[in-house]
C-alpha cells in the first residue's frame, strides 16, 4: 500500500519520536521504517496498522490519497 511519508513524518515528529523509537513502539524494524518514509517501498497492511497505533491515528491517516 501506499503510504503518505509526509504524513508519516510530520506523527512521528510530532510525537518527538526517533525512528528507533517508533520502532520499540510499533514492532516495525528501523530499515523498514526508514524505507517508507523515504519513499523506497510501499507498507503491508499489518505494518500500516502497526504504525498507526503506536502513533495514535487511524491506518487510513498514513495512506495517501488516491
Amino acid at each position: 500500500m501506499e503510504v503518505d511519508t509526509e504524513r508519516l513524518k510530520e506523527l512521528r515528529r510530532r510525537k518527538v519520536l526517533s525512528m528507533r523509537e517508533l520502532e520499540e513502539l510499533s514492532g516495525v524494524s528501523h530499515n523498514t521504517i526508514w524505507r517508507i518514509e523515504s519513499g523506497r517501498q510501499g507498507a503491508h497492511p499489518r505494518t500500516i496498522r502497526k504504525l498507526a497505533e503506536a502513533l495514535g491515528v487511524e491506518p487510513e491517516e498514513l495512506l495517501k490519497e488516491e
